[in-house]
This record gives structure tokens, C-alpha cells and sequence, in this order.
């Protein structure tokens, strides 16, 4: 595929863009031509960090600073999209025609396994991984110019057992149920919706799970290559489905695990 300049004129928002995976997409799609919404829940520093970043490297993006899991998170988002996005375009940024790309990428994990849960930690896991997510969705839609394209990071802990995490996993699969019924709903207006499902990433999400070199080793043995992904790894999975070459896939599930479920 040719992705040079693949998404000139586009205009994307990815969701948990500060660090870690959201900002190896967000610096990807911005490398492709979008104008990328940085989003940040509390890490400014992080995020303007990537925006300087995307802008050294010749392309274009604004910080989006608003907080998940919260009441009314979904409506912060998007007026903070609108605001920052005026300020770089003549769109009318609170209209449709303002949206072309929506990476739900923003989470949290940590849920730990059924007999430690407590009610307030599985609330979060589902405030912010699924439900955020769905009313960042209903934002979007009157945005997005037809053809646009939804993005939903979930995690391969959806496909597989994963009772270290049972609340974390939960909430990522309905992610994928979602993508689901949003891709027959969008299809007449030409817009996908896809799932992209990454195992594991070297990020700070990650960090106490490669604390030893043994630990490390472990990791990057589940995977056919013997390796820990990247976010570059899922970024250009995103960038591929954010482009005209994905036209013709949505509703899926696509496996970024480098093979760990094999």
C-alpha cells in the first residue's frame, strides 16, 4: 500500500494520544497527511509533547484535553475538538464535515482477577473503555463526512482468557461487539468500523509486566516472532484501516498480536 500522504485533507481524533500507543498512531496519521486532535485525559505535558513533535516532523495537530469516565465526558471532547480544531482550519468545526477519523484508543487496565474485584474499579474499566468509546461514537457521527472511518482499539484479552484481568477484558470485548453492529448500521453512508486488537505493547501500560529480563523474555516468547510489539507496530495496522485501501473491510476484528494466538 502506498500511504504517502494517504490521508491529505483528513481530519482525525484519536483518543489517549499523550504516550504509548494513541501517540504512534496519532504521529502516524499525522505523518500520512491528517490533521490529528492529540487527546489527553491529564498528561498536558505529554500530549503537547506529541503535537510539537508531529509539527517538527512537517504535519499538523492540536491538543484535545478532556477527561474520560466522567459525566459528560464525551460532550468535553468534542468541544474542545471544536475549539482547537477552529483555530487550525476554516471548517466549521462544530458542523458536519469537521471529522473524517475516530481511533478509540484511550483505556484503562488493572481490573485484576474476579475474587479481587471491587465494584468501583470495574465501573472505571467500563466507564472509560466502553462506554466513552460509544458516546464519543454518537458524538462523531454528526461530524463525520460520509466515508469516514471508526477505529476501536480493543486488546487480544477479548479473544482469549485472560482472568488476570477479567474486568479489563470484559470491557474490551464490547468494544468488539460494538464495532460490530456500527459497521451494518454506518454502511450506507460508507463509513467502516473496525476493531484492532494489539497484544503486547512496549508501553507504560505494560511496564511492570517487563520489569525483569526474564519477565521480558517471557513476553516476547507468546508472540510468533519472538518479540514485543511496538506501537509503530499497531499505528501502521490503524493507518491502513484509516485509508481508501480498507474500504471494503469493516466489522472486523483484526489480530495485531504479532501472532500470540496462534
Amino acid at each position: 500500500m502506498n500511504t504517502r500522504r494517504a490521508l491529505a485533507g483528513r481530519i482525525a481524533l484519536v483518543t489517549g494520544a499523550g504516550r504509548g500507543i494513541g501517540r504512534g498512531i496519532a504521529e502516524r496519521l499525522a505523518r500520512d497527511g491528517a490533521l490529528v486532535g492529540v487527546h489527553y485525559g491529564h498528561s498536558e505535558r505529554a500530549a503537547l509533547e506529541v503535537v510539537a513533535e508531529i509539527r517538527k516532523n512537517g504535519g499538523r495537530a492540536f491538543p484535545v484535553g478532556a477527561e474520560l469516565g466522567v459525566p459528560g465526558d464525551a460532550d468535553a471532547v468534542f468541544a474542545a475538538f471544536d475549539a482547537g480544531l477552529r483555530e487550525q482550519t476554516d471548517t466549521a468545526a462544530d458542523g458536519a464535515g469537521s471529522l473524517d477519523i475516530l481511533v478509540n484508543n484511550a483505556g484503562v487496565s488493572g481490573s485484576g482477577p474476579i475474587g479481587q474485584a471491587v465494584p468501583e474499579v470495574f465501573d472505571r474499566m467500563i466507564a472509560v473503555n466502553a462506554k466513552a468509546p460509544f458516546f464519543l461514537v454518537q458524538g462523531a457521527l454528526p461530524r463525520m463526512r460520509d466515508g469516514g472511518r471508526v477505529i476501536n482499539i480493543s486488546s487480544l484479552a477479548s479473544r482469549r482468557a485472560f482472568p488476570e484481568s477479567v474486568a479489563y477484558a470484559m470491557s474490551k470485548g464490547a468494544l468488539n461487539t460494538m464495532t460490530r453492529c456500527l459497521a451494518k448500521e454506518l454502511a450506507g453512508r460508507g463509513i467502516t468500523v473496525n476493531t484492532v486488537g494489539p497484544g503486547f505493547i512496549e508501553t507504560d501500560m505494560n511496564a511492570r509486566r517487563t520489569a525483569t529480563p526474564e519477565a521480558r523474555a517471557d513476553l516476547a516468547a507468546r508472540s510468533a516472532f519472538d518479540r514485543i510489539g511496538m506501537p509503530s507496530d499497531v499505528a501502521d495496522v490503524v493507518a491502513f484501516l484509516a485509508s481508501d485501501d480498507s474500504r471494503w473491510i469493516t466489522g472486523q476484528y483484526l489480530d495485531a498480536s504479532g501472532g500470540t494466538a496462534l
